[in-house]
């Protein structure tokens, strides 16, 4: 496996539609896989103003979205929030991602991590901020491993939610 942490483009479309399509119903995390994805390159235009900081809808951050990349095929996606607001904080934190459901359990989530922590820093974000459902077993072993540490847990709706740092 040769990866490589890159910005969405053009040339993705076939194997993002790939991706979309393996996710089937589940839980599109990190939050731009919702977005709508019809129209690939409107799709492209609302992720890039996103990590402009243009265009940003009320109560988001503006925020950089990376694609894993195993040659020419997408296997991962994280999304890496340029700074927290109050609700941030609280609820997301500043990375959020996802892997294609048929290569989870291969250690891929970890090294998607710690490549976007490398992001991060060269943003200058220090205290890393990563939130995942308590019984989401593996994104709290990813986020561990990447050197998390609990910090506080919530309440959000019936879901307990972990709230890790990873220190500057």
């Amino acid at each position: 496996m040769t990866l490589q942490l890159c910005q969405p483009a053009p040339e993705h479309e076939a194997t993002y539609r790939s991706y979309i399509t393996e996710l089937g119903d589940e839980n599109r995390i990190p939050f731009p896989l919702d977005f709508e994805h019809a129209d690939f390159s409107a799709w492209l235009t609302r992720v890039e103003n996103l990590a402009n900081g243009s265009d940003v809808p009320e109560g988001f951050v503006p925020s950089t979205t990376y694609f894993l990349m195993d040659g020419d095929e997408l296997i991962g996606v994280s999304n890496l929030r340029h700074y927290l607001n109050d609700r941030i904080r609280e609820h997301g934190g500043h990375i959020g991602l996802g892997v294609r459901p048929s290569l989870r359990g291969k250690g891929i989530g970890n090294q998607l991590m710690a490549l976007t922590i490398v992001e991060a820093r060269k943003k200058g974000i220090g205290e890393i901020h990563i939130h995942c459902l308590k019984e989401n077993l593996p994104s709290a072993r990813t986020i561990q491993h990447n050197g998390g540490e609990l910090h506080s847990e919530v309440m959000e709706g019936s879901h307990l939610v972990q709230r890790y740092i990873v220190p500057a």
